[in-house]
């Protein structure tokens, strides 16, 4: 029989082998942590009793809330950290809530809302120390379920060894070391809570309002023990954020911001889109003016760094009115007259926005040891994210922010 090679292939391959064997071998090994997906049964998930543990390290922090003198850090898809932040320049490390699949939270008197995988829960934390699961509704977040299996897709934080530079896993995602991802303010008078500008959950006018990558979910929490699910509204592919601002709601998505009237809170209705070159998207607003940040990165196109300021006086006709240049901000939080923007690796900035044509020229602060990705203006400091940790500050002068206290991370990751 003959041979399938050519003679002179296999003096190749020869050659090849005899100059392998005459060198040794140097292998060089990259670390890359990412998000591998995994498939679960909701019937086990709910099948797992919630109760509150002892206070553990943070190991990966995502989304940042506030309640009073309580302070709420998500570790994305494992639950919540809740720290007593009384006085904030030594914050209490309390307890944790374990939760399956949690990345998003809101706060709606003395109950806790989170996500659950495919389910919204509802916590009693009127006693900080005993805090009661008392209501779970199901499948209201099907965006997760696999449909062929009825099994639900979630991702679990993965760290990997690899002998090569970029690594692919199964599905398409391209990565390299140089990657990571993390997951990524609302009506004091109606008792409810604070969160970060990377908020996917919020509240208003007695209606929790969660979106995901296409949807907004609207939940009435009137009762706010018993939340129950309204109606699902379609905004279109590309939805990151959404900010509550009086009756009405901003979402920011990959390319534009949605204005959408909450009047009738059961039922929000487009109000106007703003559209902008595809990047990433937080958005924080007053009576006058959106304040918009885009960036580019990893997981945001190639879009622009800047800061975006639109005039909304007519919320049916939003204008774009000056762009300022950014290094890669990512959230950002208004107080008053003064703007306060995260850089990612690049630092935490400060701004006097009540000349909106002259921000550039009114920066106050630029600390740029501090790498930070979201942030929020409390009442007694301003509470900063980042890869190494939770920082606060206290911000009564704007133009010298001074660090109380930081919470350290056990497993530091990088900003994207």
């Amino acid at each position: 029989m003959k041979s399938r090679y050519s003679p002179q292939l296999l003096l190749f391959f020869l050659a090849v082998l005899l100059f392998s064997s005459c060198h040794d071998d140097v292998t060089s090994t990259y670390t890359y942590r990412t998000m591998m997906p995994v498939y679960l049964e909701m019937s086990d998930v709910r099948a797992r009793t919630l109760v509150t543990e002892p206070a553990r390290d943070l190991d990966n922090p995502g989304k940042i809330y506030i309640y009073e003198d309580y302070l709420f850090i998500n570790e994305p898809t494992k639950g919540i950290h809740i720290l007593n932040n009384e006085d904030p320049s030594s914050p209490i490390n309390l307890s944790f809530i374990p939760i399956a699949g949690n990345v998003d939270m809101a706060i709606n008197g003395n109950i806790l809302y989170a996500d659950n995988y495919v389910d919204l829960l509802a916590f009693d934390i009127s006693d900080i120390n005993n805090i009661q699961l008392v209501k779970r509704v199901e499948d209201v977040f099907n965006h997760l379920y696999r449909h062929d299996t009825g099994e639900i897709i979630t991702f679990q934080d993965t760290v990997i060894t690899s002998e090569s530079p970029t690594w692919q896993m199964e599905g398409g995602w391209l990565m390299n070391d140089a990657l990571s991802f993390s997951s990524n303010y609302a009506a004091a008078s109606q008792s409810y809570g604070t969160g970060g500008s990377m908020a996917r959950f919020t509240l208003l006018n007695q209606h929790l309002y969660a979106v995901d990558e296409s949807t907004m979910r609207v939940f009435d929490v009137e009762e706010p023990a018993a939340p129950t699910f309204v109606k699902p509204i379609d905004l279109g592919w590309g939805i990151e954020t959404i900010f509550p601002f009086k009756d009405v709601l901003f979402i920011g998505s990959n390319n534009g911001m949605h204005i959408y009237d909450a009047s009738t809170p059961s039922s929000p209705t487009r109000m106007a889109v703003y559209e902008h070159v595809q990047a990433c998207d937080p958005v924080v607003v007053n009576d006058d003016y959106a304040f918009v940040t885009l960036r580019n990165g990893t997981a945001c196109w190639n879009g622009v760094n800047e800061l975006q300021v639109i005039d909304i006086k007519d919320l049916y006709h939003p204008t774009l009115i000056k762009a300022y240049p950014m290094l890669n901000p990512h959230g950002l939080g208004l107080a008053g007259d003064y703007l306060y923007v995260t850089e990612g690796v690049h630092g935490l900035k400060s701004f006097n926005v009540s000349d909106v044509m002259a921000i550039d020229q009114n920066q106050l602060e630029f600390l740029e040891k501090e790498k930070s990705v979201d942030l929020i203006p409390g009442p007694n400091s301003l509470i900063v994210i980042g890869p190494d940790g939770v920082c606060q500050f206290d911000y009564s002068n704007p133009s010298k922010l001074r660090k109380l206290s930081c919470i350290q991370v056990s497993n530091p990751v990088n900003v994207y």
